[in-house]
């Protein structure tokens, strides 16, 4: 199935070195406390992007081969500084703050643009670089390292173990080639400074492994296949679990027998003995006051229990993908904590939450602390799925206005989002292996000209996230959206598109066809722009086969229990998208 996306950014360089280097001052400007080591993190994370950035345009320059360069030099001595900076705010319970120097880069010339790529686990998986540094502290005592870090986030991962082990700034490679099968490439001045002291020993860090874990594989080959003992191999992941259903024999029997160094949020933040600072459950404190108990989480479904009666009524989720959720008591009040993203991502989080909540569509928001947002959990508050019958022209109104908001107040920039290419390629492609060739076929045709809308098309950043379950009905009748700040920037191809592809969403997941004029209208009040039914038409099957293409992913990976909900929903998405097909091509 297509599901994943790969999202890239054309960056200034020099514009971003020196928003870094403001970054750093302003943070050494705050009280010492989480606020503080979060912008900390915030910059290191931004210059953590830049290092990849520059260290593939190098990259790409060589012909696809990695080496030494000046600048990527500079970016990486850049990074392992943060990374320690880092180190010392984290061991000192925040109290510490060395003002790390941004360099000079005249001698090393940064390209003129980069293409960075968001860390996903920063983002969306609650990866923190703190995890890195702790699990650092169990290497071996006395030995030379060699630290490795796998792009693109390994470019960070990597600084920050070389700044736990006292080894110098990391190599940064990209293994290239099929995802499953990774290899190096490597210029040969790269190669014989990596293996030029017998003695040392090799830290490889990288989040993951995925559905192969071919990156690590592909860096282990290497060493392994020019005589690196495994015991001089230490794998830096970000979970402690074994390699995905598609590793290769030589590297699942190799992870399964070599030394991983993994800490994990839980062990980091919940469950730490070490400082309070350090637990979660206070880096809220300033905002809602002292907790009045421990935490409650409700990540990987566990909301469910709260908002449906019955376990019968509960709707499928995709437990691995979702954010890590708790409830937070304090001061006779409960909070959620959400994990909405380390750095630049999870503050332009925050201004979108309060931003909707003015406009009365979400709940309120007290404000973001070290990658969790802090929002009102309406405990009163029904699940529209489970809230019974509603008046479906008052229901069409008030999601049209909530789209139509969308559209007008969060338009998106240049080049974010699918291609309408990639949507009808993935559409073709998810039909077809979940329903057979010829369904594949039909969507085919009956999304012909799809293609010709893409000068028209306005992409904002629509929420694409509609089902009955994440809408609230308050005690007072309210309509209120849940989950609606970052599924137009999620781990998947889909992106920021057209208010069509919501419209085609809502109409789909809220049973909104005999609504569809009352639909359009409200999104078209409120956008202050039509929308063309003739674009809802094409999306709609496009629409369909990506929630079917996201079903079969994760029920491939989900409990027994939870993938036959998942496959019950993949159904009921096959029975939406037949009955849209029905009548074209006299089907």
């Amino acid at each position: 199935m297509l599901f994943y996306g790969d999202q890239t950014r054309t960056e200034d360089a020099r514009a971003k070195l020196a928003g870094i280097a403001r970054a750093l001052r302003d943070a050494e400007a705050m009280p010492a406390g989480i606020a503080r080591h979060g912008a900390l993190v915030a910059a290191f994370i931004e210059a953590g992007e830049l290092a990849q950035g520059v260290a593939d345009a190098e990259f790409a320059a060589r012909g696809g081969r990695d080496g030494r360069s000046p600048a990527a030099d500079a970016a990486l001595a850049l990074l392992a500084r943060l990374a320690a900076a880092v180190r010392s705010s984290w061991d000192s319970g925040f109290a510490r703050f060395g003002l790390p120097t941004v360099g000079a880069f005249d001698a090393a010339p940064l390209p003129e643009t980069l293409r960075t790529k968001r860390a996903e686990g920063f983002a969306f998986y609650a990866l923190y670089p703190e995890a890195y540094l702790a699990a650092a502290a169990g290497l071996p005592p006395g030995r030379r390292v060699k630290v490795i870090g796998i792009r693109s986030i390994g470019a960070a991962l990597g600084a920050l173990v070389a700044a736990a082990a006292g080894a110098p700034p990391p190599v940064t490679l990209r293994p290239v080639g099929h995802p499953f099968r990774r290899e190096l490439s490597l210029s040969d001045e790269l190669a014989a400074e990596l293996l030029a002291d017998p003695a040392a020993c090799f830290a490889v860090a990288d989040e993951g492994p995925g559905l192969s874990g071919s990156s690590f594989g592909a860096v282990a080959d290497f060493l392994e296949d020019r005589g690196v003992p495994p015991g001089r191999v230490y794998f830096f992941p970000s979970h402690a679990g074994e390699a995905g259903p598609e590793a290769s024999p030589r590297h699942r029997a190799r992870w399964a027998r070599t030394k991983r160094h993994v800490v994990e949020f839980d062990a980091l933040a919940l469950r730490t003995p070490a400082l309070a600072a350090h637990r979660l459950s206070s880096w809220a404190a300033d905002l809602v006051g002292a907790p009045d108990g421990p935490l409650e989480e409700i990540s990987g479904g566990g909301w469910r229990r709260l908002r449906h009666a019955r376990e019968a009524e509960w709707p499928p989720v995709h437990a691995q993908g979702e954010r890590r959720k708790f409830l937070l008591r304090a001061g006779g009040e409960v909070w959620l904590l959400k994990f909405a993203g380390l750095g630049r991502d999870g503050e332009r989080k925050l201004e979108r939450a309060r931003t909707l909540h003015a406009a009365g569509f979400t709940p309120a928001v007290a404000g973001h602390r070290h990658g969790f947002l802090v929002e009102e959990w309406l405990g009163g508050a029904r699940s529209l799925d489970r809230s019974g019958g509603r008046d479906r022209a008052w229901l069409a109104e008030r999601v049209g206005r909530y789209l139509g908001f969308r559209a007008r107040r969060f338009p998106a920039a240049p080049g974010q989002g699918a291609s309408l290419a990639a949507l009808r390629d993935m559409a073709r492609h998810n039909t077809a292996e979940a329903m057979g060739e010829e369904w594949g076929r039909r969507v085919e045709r009956r999304t012909a000209g799809l293609e010709a809308f893409e000068p028209r098309l306005r992409r904002a950043e629509t929420d694409n996230r509609l089902h009955a379950w994440e809408w609230l009905v308050s005690p007072d009748g309210r309509l209120l959206k849940a989950d609606a700040l970052d599924h137009h920037a999620a781990h998947d191809l889909v992106g920021c598109q057209d208010v069509a592809w919501d419209v085609a969403g809502a109409v789909a997941e809220l049973g909104l066809d005999g609504e569809f004029g009352t639909l359009c209208a409200a999104v078209e009040r409120e956008a202050e722009r039509p929308v063309d039914p003739g674009l809802v038409a094409l999306l709609t099957p496009c629409y369909l086969a990506f929630q079917l293409g996201a079903c079969a992913m994760a029920a491939r990976v989900a409990a027994p229990e939870e993938a036959a909900r998942l496959r019950a929903d993949g159904g009921r998405y096959a029975g939406l998208l037949r009955r849209a097909l029905a009548g074209s091509d006299g089907c």
